[in-house]
């Protein structure tokens, strides 16, 4: 079995709040910097800070082993404990308790631009951040037209960057931290800033340095790109591991909080939506995998159904089934209709429970986050209806096998809200065209 590259038994860090200055000294107004001796001294335990009513554990109790190559992605809300895991990992901050091996080095994208001068020109700065973060000199020279490359500034290089763009600024901090030559490589959100083209550009190089073998340990509120390039994933919630797994599972764990994500939903006849004159109500609606199991979680390559319930308490003529798909940011997707399918076309539903069934193919959808609305109007006319929105919430992910639509593409898909499998046919010209 491999040993893993990192390992934290116990890792905890604890960090005082702060507090209001007594009374007595606030005539002196002076600036209240922290606590002070007399404050401190209680709290202090063999050299270490003590819990105590001013403190909270931004960490506790972390228990984490990574293997070499893989690539862990760590989800929380803010101030979960994300940044300072990685803050401890670089040896930024000290952890308060526990132990930590880590078996080479390790390169940190954690605040972008730390450490750039803005009287130095951006060839001056590229020496001397990447001598902040561990580089070596000849190490820099090496990739110094790498770096000045990917950070598209080779015109205003001897430029103090005191005139640059926030964006010039930002893609040149990134070029050459991502350009570091480590072993574990620290990423924190650092793909939230800058413009489409620059993040592309940010997460090609990270799928870059994942295909060589690099270890990589990736904080994003982004689900799409945790899926997209996480091996296995961690959800940090108040400081400790509440869930750890492959990124489907945890993700959908973590969207679940406060959020009424399931594969199914349920009325009861009283609390059923219903058309105004009662005559047609919803019973439910739930998402299915090919075995038939309900889920609210699928990958790109799964084909899965949408299957509906409703009753017909009256007939009533020409019932038609619509199914809003909605896209997490780009908003109304399609709309699936059972028109086509219908047993009734337009003739007249009969009383009863009926179930319909929306097949949707594999290699269709995009990765990210899908919402359903529920429809039931008459047709053709639709003057009746029956709504309800967010009826469902699914989570599309991509496990990155080399299947499917993918193929052995490792790079981000091209931004797009569906992603469909179409037919395609090759042959080979016997001649060139005796035109040509």
């Amino acid at each position: 079995m491999t040993a893993p590259i990192i390992r934290t038994d116990g890792l905890s860090k604890l960090f005082w709040v702060g507090g209001q200055q007594p009374a007595r000294r606030r005539r002196r107004r002076r600036h209240n910097n922290g606590p002070s001796l007399r404050q401190l001294l209680p709290m202090l335990r063999y050299g270490r800070l003590a819990e105590g009513p001013d403190t909270f554990w931004a960490l506790k109790d972390i228990d984490l082993e990574v293997k070499p190559g893989e690539v862990l992605g760590i989800v929380g809300r803010n101030g979960s404990g994300k940044s300072t895991l990685l803050k401890i990992l670089a040896r930024i901050t000290d952890p308060t308790e526990g132990s930590i091996a880590v078996g080479g080095r390790v390169g940190s994208l954690l605040e972008v631009g730390t450490g750039f001068h803005p009287e130095l020109t951006g060839r001056q700065n590229i020496f001397l951040n990447g001598t902040i973060l561990g580089m070596r000199q000849a190490e820099i020279g090496r990739r110094f037209d790498e770096i000045v490359e990917f950070a598209e500034v080779a015109k205003f290089i001897d430029t103090p960057v005191k005139h640059y763009s926030s964006g010039m600024y930002t893609r040149l901090a990134f070029a050459v931290a991502a350009h570091l030559e480590c072993e574990i490589m620290l990423v924190d959100e650092v793909l939230a800033v800058g413009d489409i083209h620059f993040q592309r550009r940010c997460l090609g190089k990270i799928s870059d340095e994942i295909g060589s073998g690099r270890t990589v340990l990736f904080v994003s509120h982004n689900a799409s790109m945790v899926l997209q390039i996480c091996t296995r994933c961690i959800w940090l919630d108040g400081g400790r591991i509440v869930a750890e797994g492959p990124p489907h599972a945890v993700i959908e764990s973590y969207a679940n909080e406060g959020i009424d994500i399931s594969g199914e939903r349920k009325w009861s006849v009283s609390a059923a939506p219903a058309f105004p004159d009662g005559s047609v109500r919803l019973r439910g609606i739930r998402a299915l995998d090919r075995t038939g199991a309900v889920r609210s979680a699928f990958d790109v390559k799964d084909a899965f159904s949408i299957e509906v319930a409703f009753d017909v308490v009256e007939p009533r003529h020409a019932l038609s089934i619509h199914l809003y798909f909605r896209h997490e940011v780009a908003g109304k997707l399609f709309v699936s209709m059972d028109n086509l399918d219908s047993p009734w076309g337009r003739q007249r539903v009969p009383w009863g429970s009926y179930r319909a069934r929306c097949e949707m193919p594999a290699d269709f959808l995009n990765e990210g986050m899908l919402t359903i609305d529920y429809v039931i109007c008459t047709n053709p006319t639709s003057t009746e209806n029956v709504v309800f929105n967010d009826a469902l919430v699914l989570t599309i992910g991509d496990d990155m096998r080399n299947e499917g639509v993918r193929g052995d593409w490792v790079r981000e898909w091209p931004a797009s809200m569906i992603r469909p499998r179409l037919k395609w046919h090759h042959s080979i010209a016997a001649e060139q065209d005796d035109a040509a």
